[in-house]
């Protein structure tokens, strides 16, 4: 990972009056990602809208760490079956139509 990738995290809170604690309290459980280099505590640029997203579920919701825990475990299971079931729509719908077998169906039920 490059130094350009890298947000400084007292950068981002200072910017989006959040507490480092915060930040080290989802790091802690996993939610987010951080790196020290040099004893500078820095964050990855590419989970920045998912940091700012708890930030804002804690602050502007008052949702504490273990419901924000909770709530992107939720949320990301969501996200999985939406997909899934995404993915199982567009397979029926190719056996409907004939072109999962290579043999048009007659029967409907």
């Amino acid at each position: 990972m490059s130094t350009e990738e890298l947000i400084p995290a007292g950068e981002f809170c200072t910017f989006h009056h959040v507490e480092l604690s915060f930040l080290q309290t989802l790091h802690d459980s996993g939610l987010i990602a951080m790196t020290v280099r040099n004893g500078v505590v820095f964050l990855d640029a590419g989970q920045l809208p998912e940091v700012e997203k708890f930030a804002r579920w804690h602050y502007e919701l008052a949702i504490n760490p273990e419901g924000i825990e909770a709530l992107s475990h939720v949320l990301g299971r969501i996200g999985n079956l939406l997909a899934e079931n995404q993915q199982l729509r567009n397979r029926l719908r190719r056996y409907e139509s004939g072109l999962g077998t290579g043999v048009t169906l007659d029967y409907e039920p």
